[in-house]
């Protein structure tokens, strides 16, 4: 068990929420350590906002465990975390983004979270200052909101402190010194600070933005990138009071409500990356660069054009950290016993704050957390990617380029290809291979004999003055693959395979879909008729299951959409 926990510039969302769920879990002996003042670095300038629909079933529990704590902390600490819950609003301006709405509306109802979906009429009455001439339709979430990052941290620290921990402001991290464990690796032992020294076999690093220089001192890597993330604050308009928070993901911009005003931001493609951060940057701000930010001033014009002839208030531009996989950064370090990650939240660290603070919580003391958190887990990459600084910049200016993109289910990331190559890898692609990256390891996809698709150098989406690559085949392809249904060069219907046809289904393993193939023991066609009177055992990690076939969908009750590769 741990003995302490450390902080460092790290009084923020995540790490005063660890601290909150850590005494919570019954552990009292517990430091907070903060360089500077409590929201210092990042959290003080923070949106604040909350979105309860995720594509992820652990991140959809994450989240409603998260504003479920903040709306009872009143009620628990006198102070209250300005809770404001006027919902949320998607806006889908094709037929493939409502679609992408729609399976959030599906996975969100598994989980309770109540959300419907909307006519381009029924959202004019809802938003009236909203342009929806060129919507397809929107996603409604009422119970979306937004957070006051000060008075959020402050009731945190107050439950916290009350239950024995300690919180100690203007502590600097000087030095954190290790020993050798008992199976020959390296553990915590003791941290070093303006004030003194600690002897503890645990440290949290909630650094944020400064986390790799935490991580610096204790030998360990840290996989982020540092850049600039901005938003506007209009002056007041009028009727825009009581409005829903808007997300206008194909205008990549987001639109809260801020009183009678708005405050609006996004993810643009070309992104400023900080090389250095400053020690004392804690309650500062960058100057914002329009070239830069421009394009969300358009896309907010677009969707509620009384913006056009509305001032702007103030602008904030601070610094924010991102990964390659544009998620946090979790968990026990694999060479560092005693040393965890909870840090680089990708600009969601108020509204992931909660729930990824009382999994870490869970993590430190109960050794494993109670959700599926792999996701987010340290040792989810490879040891020579983390420190790969070429691959971490790459991988996580694409996860920030396309953050508002649909996430469609084979998609490939561009960036940070080539990194690791099998031997047999040119005759492969001579072959018509088309490959997959997974974790910096190029692999066999799928074949389409005849085509020759090498991913090339990350062009940055032709950002930062790289030309963009021309007639880049592997990008086509991929283009292909931006379904939800089977992209055109997986249909291959009635194909024999080796020497077996094979049907293709959907199947469900717990609270996930996937999909997998039907063989016929007599290696004989399988008619429609196998597939839905068959009896089926899957495979799993050598273990024989029982299963049955369910045809049926919620978006196609009447069983019109069956498709697979069989043959009457």
């Amino acid at each position: 068990m741990c003995n302490y926990f450390k902080n460092y510039s790290g009084g923020g969302s995540i790490g005063c929420n660890t601290l909150y769920h850590l005494t919570k879990l019954g552990m009292t002996n517990v430091i907070l350590l903060e360089k500077h003042s409590l929201t210092a670095g990042t959290t003080w300038h923070t949106a604040g906002l909350l979105w309860r629909l995720r594509p992820s079933d652990t991140e959809i529990q994450l989240l409603a465990h998260g504003r479920n704590l903040i709306k009872g902390l009143e009620q628990e600490t006198g102070v209250a975390p300005g809770w404001i819950e006027n919902g949320g609003l998607f806006i889908a301006s094709s037929k493939p983004r409502l679609d992408e709405y729609k399976r959030l509306k599906t996975i969100g109802h598994d989980f309770g979270v109540v959300s419907h979906v909307l006519t381009p009429e029924e959202t004019k009455r809802l938003y009236p200052l909203m342009n929806v001439e060129d919507v397809y339709g929107t996603l409604y979430s009422p119970g979306d909101g937004t957070i006051d990052p000060a008075g959020y941290c402050q009731a945190l620290t107050r439950a916290a402190k009350g239950k024995g921990a300690q919180v100690y402001e203007s502590c600097s991290v000087t030095g954190i010194q290790t020993t050798e464990s008992w199976a020959g690796g390296r553990k915590v032992s003791r941290v070093d600070t303006n004030l003194g020294s600690v002897k503890t076999e645990c440290v949290i690093n909630c650094s944020g933005a400064w986390a790799p220089k935490i991580g610096d001192l204790a030998g360990v890597a840290v996989p982020l990138t540092a850049m600039k993330h901005a938003y506007v604050l209009t002056e007041r308009i009028e009727g825009i009071q009581n409005m829903p928070n808007v997300r206008d993901h194909d205008s990549s911009v987001y639109m809260k409500l801020q009183g009678d005003a708005l405050a609006l931001g996004g993810y643009e493609e070309h992104p400023v990356f900080l090389e250095q951060l400053g020690d004392d940057f804690a309650f500062s701000l960058y100057e914002l660069d329009w070239d830069v930010f421009g394009c969300h001033i358009k896309g907010a014009i677009n969707r509620v054009p009384v913006v056009e002839a509305t001032g702007i208030k103030s602008t904030v531009c601070g610094p924010e950290s991102f990964t390659p996989d544009h998620k946090p950064i979790m968990g026990e370090d694999p060479g560092l016993q005693g040393f965890y990650h909870g840090c680089a939240m990708n600009s969601a660290g108020m509204m992931l704050g909660g729930g990824c603070g009382w999994q870490l919580a869970e993590w430190v003391i109960k050794g494993r957390p109670s959700l599926d958190m792999f996701g987010y887990d340290i040792r989810r990459f490879h040891p020579n990617l983390i420190r790969n600084r070429k691959w971490v910049t790459e991988r996580s200016h694409e996860a920030y380029a396309k953050n508002y993109s649909i996430v469609f289910p084979h998609d490939e990331p561009l960036a940070g290809r080539n990194a690791n190559k099998g031997p047999l890898y040119e005759t492969l692609l001579s072959q018509g291979c088309v490959y997959q990256d997974r974790q910096g390891f190029e692999r066999p996809g799928w074949f389409l004999p005849g085509t020759m698709a090498p991913p090339l150098d990350y062009d940055y989406y032709g950002s930062y003055q790289i030309p963009k690559h021309a007639n880049y085949v592997y990008k086509d392809l991929l283009g292909s693959d931006y379904t939800f249904d089977f992209p055109p060069h997986h249909k291959q219907n009635g194909e024999p395979v080796g020497h077996l046809y094979r049907g293709e289904f959907a199947f469900t393993l717990g609270k996930s879909i996937g999909y997998g193939y039907i063989r016929s023991l007599d290696n004989t066609p399988i008619s429609t008729h196998d597939i839905k009177e068959g009896s089926y055992e899957l495979e799993i990690m050598c273990d024989k299951v029982k299963a049955q076939v369910h045809t049926k969908s919620p978006f196609d009750p009447t069983n019109q959409r069956i498709q697979g590769h069989y043959r009457d």
